[in-house]
């Protein structure tokens, strides 16, 4: 299982057996039914994910009207959580739940620090991870205000067509801003 984190650090910067020795004793290994919540609305988020298998979705929930509204899938060798609730140690304002049963590596926010702190490089690593996310994020915000269904759909085709066959087509219309039935369509 630590295997799957060093290939995927590794892409990004080559570790010694001695450094990522170091590196793994920093997470915990945790497995999750289908359906659970690795993050809950309202708990403290005590842990960032890194997803050795399974997929899960974030969804911000209104409470006024019960709506869900999905932010973002993830799947294997992609992190995820609430990350404004993570960092600044605060109630999650999203939830994350798996859609298949999932096995991550947990990093604790003080497990994080002193990573970082004891291993210099690896901020280096992270610091990618926190720009790639940033764009996606963008590029998810530019898509919703610019795009219409039919070029939503397309783009996730594109860049996830791997999600396309792992996702109740329920939760794809939901991401995607459309009915089930327009979805069909497409």
């Amino acid at each position: 299982m630590h295997s799957k984190l060093r290939h995927h650090i590794e892409k990004h910067l080559p570790l010694t057996d001695e450094e990522f020795e170091f590196v793994g004793k920093h997470f915990i290994f945790k497995k999750f039914k289908k359906h659970q919540f690795m993050v809950q609305q309202g708990e403290p988020v005590p842990y960032n994910y890194f997803l050795l298998s399974g997929l899960t979705k974030l969804v911000y929930t209104d409470e006024a009207t019960d709506k869900q509204h999905i932010l973002a899938f993830a799947m294997e060798d992609w992190w995820d959580n609430d990350f404004q609730a993570y960092y600044t140690r605060t109630r999650a304002t999203l939830s994350m739940e798996c859609l298949e049963d999932t096995e991550a590596l947990c990093l604790s926010l003080d497990d994080f620090n002193a990573l970082r702190a004891g291993l210099p490089k690896i901020e280096h690593f992270f610091l990618e991870k926190v720009m790639a996310g940033f764009l996606a994020s963008q590029r998810r915000i530019l898509s919703l205000l610019t795009s219409n269904a039919r070029q939503r759909y397309e783009q996730l085709v594109s860049q996830h067509p791997s999600l396309l066959q792992r996702l109740p087509k329920t939760q794809l219309a939901a991401y995607l801003g459309v009915s089930r039935e327009t979805l069909s369509r497409m």
